[in-house]
């Protein structure tokens, strides 16, 4: 299969490392620079610089020329960019491919999931879904094992599309419940933020524990109120990559939170990452969102108290610690 994936960040790269064993891969970048740096040293040095870039896989600016003759198109980009982008492949003449994308967030003022924007742009002939679940960058460019979920509400499509991106080391499952892995994704990293503020305050393995089970209880009711189900949810996109976002070193929302916690402001810990942290995004939408349809999230609240209402980290480890008892599985 030809493959274009769209976006040379970490993700992006890394995929196209892995897919390009088994596929004719080409990997776009906007910046012809980024672009001949990657083609002479055979790596990504700014965003994934351990890992070596087959000789085969194709590293272009030229966005038209690399649409060219693909099958498939993966959009590696941030959620803010991603209707730029399909609005871009619209104006290119979308004809034969289908589409995957790879961000988790919702859309910033709008609060649309990734697919309620391609709704918004793609034309309904366009086969399109979403990719996602537990995966650190540089652990996929590696080769070392990871089971990812694409779903589409195209049921063939994902199936489809699944078969042929699976491979040895890229376990990848289909799903139809688009909603349900698309809320796990963007809302896990809102409680990696958490859990960083809550090992950088040293709070301890059990308030962790205690933190990851009720950030699933979170992301499950905002995913079931908004139609997805309950099983998506705890599987790979919903509490696979929860744990993974929550406890990796790798994980760039974390590291938010375990700056946060040593009081770092956000403009400073944002430059010190040099890489988009979703969550910092999301979770003015999942605040906004939850409090329009009517969804209890605490964890969430609080995390978005302490990034843009300025209350200090040890304030929202307390006030979630005093919360009033109640039911454990209560609506």
């Amino acid at each position: 299969m030809n493959i274009t994936v769209i976006g040379a960040g970490a993700w992006g790269t890394a995929l196209a490392i892995s897919l390009a064993g088994q596929h004719r891969v080409t990997l776009w970048a906007r910046d012809a620079a980024q672009v001949a740096a990657m083609r002479a040293a055979r790596c990504n040095q700014r965003y994934l610089p351990d890992a070596r870039l087959p000789d085969n896989l194709e590293v272009s600016s030229d966005f038209s020329g690399s649409l060219a003759c693909a099958q498939l198109v993966i959009l590696s980009v941030p959620t803010a960019a991603l209707r730029a982008t399909l609005e871009r492949l619209v104006q290119s003449g979308i004809s034969g491919f289908g589409v995957v994308w790879l961000c988790k967030g919702f859309e910033a003022q709008t609060s649309l999931l990734p697919h309620q924007v391609a709704e918004q742009v793609l034309p309904p002939d366009v086969h399109c879904g979403v990719l996602s679940g537990p995966s650190f960058a540089l652990e996929v460019a590696l080769g070392l094992p990871t089971a990812l979920v694409l779903a589409s509400n195209d049921e063939a499509f994902a199936q489809a599309t699944a078969h042929a991106l699976h491979h040895s080391r890229l376990r990848v499952y289909a799903s139809n419940d688009v909603i349900g892995v698309e809320v796990g994704g963007a809302v896990k990293n809102v409680m990696a933020i958490a859990a960083g503020v809550c090992d950088g305050m040293h709070l301890g393995n059990n308030a962790r524990a205690a933190l990851i089970t009720r950030g699933l209880a979170e992301i499950t009711r905002l995913g079931l109120k908004l139609g997805g189900r309950q099983e998506t949810l705890g599987g790979l996109s919903g509490a696979g990559d929860l744990i993974l976002t929550c406890t990796g070193d790798l994980s760039r929302n974390r590291r938010v939170g375990l700056l946060l916690a040593q009081a770092q402001t956000l403009d400073e810990i944002l430059h010190q990452l040099g890489h988009v942290a979703e969550g910092v995004y999301a979770v003015r939408e999942v605040y906004r969102l939850a409090q329009r349809i009517g969804v209890d999230m605490p964890i969430s609240e609080a995390v978005y108290r302490v990034l843009y209402e300025h209350v200090p980290a040890a304030e929202m480890a307390s006030t979630l610690l005093n919360r009033t008892t109640s039911l454990e599985f209560s609506q």
